[in-house]
């Protein structure tokens, strides 16, 4: 295995970016959030990428900010470094990774920390091993919450217990976060690969064009009005009417066959 911090495999459609520093338990460095950000972007961007899974090596999932590199910066003259973090670094990865025209899934191999839970709470499925957990841990270390986590918490949990979770943070075992509605799904930790794998090539292989559309409405939703949300509504039927996958799919409705979509 290489030893860049975030590895990138793009097989059958399927994106898959793995954070690997498991012996840091994948916290996020500069280095590793600089090519974090730089690979989200990437795969966003290419039109071969009709599905995204988020994961990590070893025990963890994501523990948040490398605690020991930003020691040493508030030490040694740094802080810029540290405050300039969430504009260079982390709010342009959330970004890309919640609104990119695509289906996204986190697969929670472990630990999901701070700025790591808010990554996977950005992502649309999270599938969860039996062994992990998230933990919203930003007021342990005297810190506001970041990476999206005041924007998408509420919305999986509601207002409550989002700062339930936020002002008292503690691991939330996988069984827990499924009760919650963190967790999409919870499976055995050593079927996590299949599962994920399977869920994932099911969306490469769907309506790329479409599926990215109901994200987009969806998000878009969230934060306008119902006359604003029906507009966009318009606009994406428009938009998806007119592609080939819609014209497929119509077409073998008619011929009671399974339909085969490109992505377009």
């Amino acid at each position: 295995m290489t030893d860049s911090p975030v590895l990138l495999d793009l097989t059958d459609g399927v994106a898959t970016i793995t954070l690997n520093r498991p012996e840091a338990y994948n916290s996020l460095n500069i280095a590793t959030k600089e090519l974090l950000r730089d690979t989200v972007h990437q795969v966003a961007e290419d039109d071969a990428v009709r599905c995204v899974v988020l994961t990590g090596t070893g025990k963890a999932f994501c523990t948040g900010q490398d605690l020991k590199e930003h020691i040493e910066l508030l030490h040694n003259g740094g802080s810029d470094a540290l405050f300039t973090t969430v504009d260079d670094h982390y709010n342009p990865t959330v970004t890309a990774l919640a609104t990119m025209p695509k289906p996204v899934i986190a697969a929670v191999n472990g630990v999901a920390a701070g700025a790591g839970a808010s990554l996977a709470f950005a992502c649309d499925l999270r599938i969860v091993a039996d062994t992990a957990g998230f933990n919203l841990a930003f007021a342990n270390v005297a810190l506001s919450c970041d990476t999206g986590a005041s924007y998408h918490l509420q919305r999986l949990v509601g207002r409550a217990k989002a700062l339930e979770l936020l002002y008292f943070p503690s691991t939330v075992p996988a069984a827990d976060a499924l009760e919650l509605g963190l967790a999409t799904k919870v499976v055995p930790a050593d079927q996590l690969a299949a599962e994920v794998g399977a869920l994932a090539s099911r969306l490469a292989a769907g309506p790329t064009v479409a599926l990215g559309a109901i994200r987009q409405s969806v998000v878009y939703a969230a934060g306008h009005s119902l006359e604003e949300s029906l507009e966009l509504e318009s606009a994406m039927m428009t938009k998806t009417g007119a592609t080939a996958d819609h014209q497929a799919a119509v077409a073998a409705f008619v011929a009671k066959e399974k339909p085969v979509f490109e992505g377009r």
